[in-house]
């Protein structure tokens, strides 16, 4: 006898005992195996009114995740993608700012060994901080002062 599909339900559980979600991205989960997008909606809004699904910690979940490795900019992208609110982005959001060129320093540490010795150097290693989400004045602090002090005052001004 084949096993039976687990209901819809039931997968949005084990989707949300492994970690967050967002209601978007657990709507994309289970789309797939949903007779409807009503029926969906049903037990997203079920599970939002039981506090189960909490766009807010989902966000605060990402945040915690990616600072140690982006900065600011990347993560508020990658909240987008997962299809959090402005609102929830901005609160989750608000605790990075105050250590960002900490997240900055830390990041280019463990990319490069030693402060650019040339522009071309300075360039590359600048253009790797804001692929990496950090922002131009952050960037522009760091690098100064590492051709300032060298390794030992990374960026601190």
């Amino acid at each position: 006898m084949p096993a039976k599909e687990p209901s819809l339900r039931a997968r949005a559980l084990r989707h949300l005992a492994r970690r967050e979600h967002t209601r978007h991205e657990l709507a994309l989960k289970l789309a797939p195996h949903a007779g409807s997008e009503a029926e969906v909606a049903q037990i997203l809004d079920d599970f939002t009114q039981r506090g189960w699904l909490s766009e807010q910690r989902a966000a605060e979940q990402i945040v915690h995740a990616r600072r140690g490795r982006y900065g600011p900019a990347r993560i508020r992208r990658d909240l987008e993608a997962k299809g959090v609110s402005a609102e929830a982005s901005a609160a989750a959001l608000a605790t990075l700012k105050d250590g960002e060129l900490e997240a900055a320093r830390a990041v280019w540490k463990r990319k490069f060994r030693a402060p650019p010795a040339n522009a071309a150097e300075r360039a590359r290693q600048a253009r790797f901080l804001l692929g990496r989400g950090f922002g131009s004045e952050t960037i522009v602090r760091l690098l100064r002062g590492l051709s300032r002090d060298g390794m030992n005052g990374v960026g601190e001004e």
